[in-house]
């Protein structure tokens, strides 16, 4: 019998790639990336040129088109294996990815009609152009206690799909009119392979405010009369689990790409969230962490808890018959960037040079020789705001106890350390409320580059820390779900726990964390939450006025 292997189409913010993967044990056979022509459009509107407002970031679907008619025929091409031998396609997007679609599920940017008017594009991700209605939103969901704000840490963001829609509403209500549905771009990419319109738990649950339901028409005509109706008109209330079958490959689709018809296609999920099975866990109390730039937190609880900051607890949202719990930092490897660009001296990038060390590493090597609180600097992780437990993206970062001694390696350190507070903070806030997490899994860059970091996080949390063996974990569990989708009768799997089994892995290396430096750590983070809540719960304001004062000064 001929060996079997999965696809995973991986949609990014910059590129989209395409990972072709073994059926049996994992192997990553090839893979391909294609970055989008457009990027993000944040400047100006394609063909007319038009000066998009601040906050403003959309995307051309033709992009999105162009990374699957080209980066699948380059897996074929590359590994030699044929479309017949491939039994499953799983999809995994940025969220909340929205588009306007007319009746043929054409979004009405690549119509004449509609490419000039902004508000026909795709809305990415990180457009924050909807913060106005985001926040009508919130302030009637507090004045009517809507049951659904708790379950996201008690904010709505301006990044979600009812913001978004209400924008358009609101702004161009005849784009609004013209829009036969709104989708999330991977349910548009799963609709494109497979012509069903298959809505997936994940975004619905964790962008879309749905728990086995929406908001009411009256909550949503109460913004807007004409927003009353928006779930029966232009949403869908067929909501489908991870690992669902959305359909099969359709017979034109197919002959693209040089795939069989047939093949099975899973329902589309988040990115990040598709990282746990490909980090090989699929049961309750593990956490994976998805580090990078900012870092995603994963979890998954037997029972439905309402947790304080949390940004979503989804039933099916990240494994089938669970509950998925979703936490972040809205910063990490960002600091750490920053810093390197900004803070440190020509002397110590001198010192690294000639020591023929990249300056991470140099300073890694420096930050380690001091004991806990040798530094003694203490830093809030908020460069870019807090998404939990605070969910308050106006607060802004601070370093306590500089002197004129403190040394790069010395502030280094304590940035590190802070951003292991900021995961600590949110796993002691998981386990009080009825969640508790005994392993830590990460995957991303920051695991496979930055080990002091790595031995950071497992100092404070007190936790092991298991690295993912694949460098492409969501494209990887994005191709898990693609097995499951087929099933074994069509030679893939019939649950997640079977498919990370045979293909997830993680690394023999782990991070231990030493119990002396643990115990250490206690007193740090105690100062740490006092700083947290001084700064963070409204006793005193001082972040948000400095940038109030900012604002008025640059006009």
């Amino acid at each position: 019998m001929a060996r079997k292997y999965v696809l995973g189409l991986d949609y990014g913010t910059e590129s989209g790639r395409a990972l072709l993967v073994a059926v049996d044990n994992g192997e990553e056979v090839a893979t391909a990336v294609l970055p989008y022509p457009h990027v993000v459009i944040d400047t100006e509107l394609p063909g007319t040129g038009e000066k998009l407002p601040p906050d403003w970031a959309l995307q051309h679907p033709g992009d999105w088109l162009q990374v699957m008619e080209t980066v699948i025929p380059q897996v074929l091409q590359e590994s030699g294996i044929s479309g017949d031998d491939i039994v499953g396609i799983g999809v995994d997007f940025t969220a909340c990815t929205i588009i306007p679609v007319d009746e043929a599920f054409t979004p009405l940017s690549l119509l004449d009609q509609w490419a000039a008017e902004k508000h026909a594009w795709p809305k990415l991700w990180k457009h924050h152009g909807a913060q106005a209605q985001a926040d009508r939103i919130n302030d009637l969901a507090i004045k009517t206690n809507a049951d659904f704000l708790p379950r996201y840490g008690g904010k709505v963001s301006s990044e979600w799909l009812f913001p978004k829609a209400l924008q358009v509403l609101e702004e161009a209500p005849d784009v609004y009119n013209a829009a036969h549905k709104f989708i999330e771009a991977g349910d548009w990419i799963v609709w494109q392979l497979t012509g069903e319109e298959k809505r997936n738990a994940c975004a619905a649950g964790y962008k879309a405010i749905w728990d086995e339901g929406y908001p009411s028409p009256e909550f949503l005509g109460t913004l807007n009369p004409d927003f009353a109706n928006i779930v029966e008109e232009k949403l869908s209330t067929d909501i489908y689990p991870m690992g669902a079958r959305a359909g099969s490959l359709t017979e034109a689709v197919a002959a693209k790409l040089g795939l069989k018809a047939g093949t099975a296609v899973a329902v589309a999920a988040i990115d990040a969230h598709v990282a746990v099975p490909g980090s090989s866990v699929t049961q309750a109390g593990h956490m994976v962490m998805i580090m990078g730039t900012s870092l995603c937190h994963m979890v998954c609880g037997t029972e439905k808890k309402i947790i304080e900051g949390m940004a979503g607890v989804v039933k099916d949202g990240i494994l089938p018959g669970m509950y998925g719990f979703e936490a972040g930092q809205a910063a990490v490897g960002d600091i750490f960037a920053w810093f390197i660009s900004n803070c440190v001296p020509k002397s110590a990038f001198d010192a690294a040079d000639a020591e023929g060390l990249n300056i991470h590493d140099y300073l890694s090597r420096e930050a380690e020789k001091l004991a806990v609180g040798e530094s003694g600097v203490l830093c809030l992780d908020w460069w870019n705001g807090n998404r939990c437990v605070l969910v308050d993206a106006e607060l802004s970062g601070m370093m306590v106890g500089m002197t004129l001694g403190t040394t790069p390696a010395e502030m280094y350190r304590a940035i590190l350390e802070s951003t292991a507070f900021g995961t600590y903070k949110i796993i002691r806030d998981l386990h009080a409320g009825g969640c508790p997490i005994d392993t830590l899994y990460a995957c991303g860059g920051l695991p496979n580059n930055n080990p002091l970091c790595m031995q950071i996080f497992a100092d404070v949390t007190g936790r092991e820390i298991k690295i993912a063996d694949s460098e492409q974990t969501v494209a990887l569990g994005s191709a898990m779900w693609g097995a499951v989708a087929a099933g074994a009768d069509e030679g893939g799997y019939d649950d997640i726990a079977e498919a990370a089994k045979n293909m997830a892995a993680i690394k023999a290396e782990s991070f231990v964390p030493n119990a002396t430096n643990h115990a250490s750590y206690q007193a740090l983070f105690a100062e740490y939450e006092k700083l947290h809540d001084y700064f963070g719960r409204g006793d005193n304001p001082i972040m948000k006025t400095l940038k109030n004062i900012k604002n008025a000064a640059r006009g």
